[in-house]
């Protein structure tokens, strides 16, 4: 006759499942392996939808995690999918608060708060993925500071692109950023090429476009 393990006893064997994985997600980030992270991601979720198996402290922590992941991936809807799926504690807890905070500054262009977000991490696991999004925020400081300026020294460009050296700043130029020209404690940019997208949006007429619904929402109101 064969014995079934008691519910006690499966609850105890889905917990052990539940921590192996979670450990297996922050040793997946230790070793820098997306491809890891994500598959053991997905295998804890599942275990986290059984019921008596919620019991882990570590839940939001993990959760959390995952949507820093779908941050630096830029799949904002799984992103805003999975935070429908949290309860009320959950996303109250700061582990899921930083990456929405996090999001919402991406959103409307905050690079600063963003570049800056390092010294506000919940844990140590959260620095990887912070890491990974301060290059993809340093090339949008970059296009529009080749937009706005013409000129400008290489220390104020340091300080607006967070850089902690010139010597930091110089590497990113000359790997990243080669049509600009460095001339003595200045920095110069290249005039956009004709044709670019900068050149080709209608700047006056879109104002004027604009003017008009404004005028004419005016007077529907």
């Amino acid at each position: 006759m064969l014995d079934f393990p008691t519910i006690d006893e499966s609850s105890a064997i889905l917990n052990i499942a539940i921590e192996a994985l979670e450990l297996a997600v922050l040793v997946s980030i230790e070793e820098g392996d997306l491809a890891a992270f994500s598959r053991n991601i997905s295998q804890v979720k599942m275990y986290y939808e059984i019921p008596q198996t919620n019991i882990s402290t570590q839940k939001a922590k993990i959760l959390g995690l995952n949507l820093m992941y779908l941050l630096i991936e830029n799949r904002l809807s799984e992103f805003h999918a999975e935070l429908e799926l949290l309860s009320d504690e959950e996303a109250r807890s700061p582990f899921i608060t930083f990456p929405i905070t996090l999001e919402r500054q991406l959103m409307v262009g905050s690079y600063d708060e963003v570049l800056n977000a390092g010294s506000h991490i919940p844990d140590q696991s959260y620095n990887f993925f912070v890491e990974n999004l301060l290059p993809t925020v340093r090339d949008s400081i970059a296009d529009c500071l080749e937009v706005a300026y013409k000129t400008m020294s290489l220390e104020d460009a340091r300080i607006m692109m967070k850089f902690d050296s010139l010597a930091d700043l110089d590497e990113y130029i000359k790997e990243y950023r080669d049509d600009w020209i460095i001339d003595g404690g200045d920095l110069c940019f290249q005039p956009p090429v004709v044709g670019s997208k900068a050149d080709d949006i209608p700047s006056r007429d879109l104002i004027k476009q604009v003017l008009s619904y404004a005028t004419e929402l005016e007077r529907i109101v």
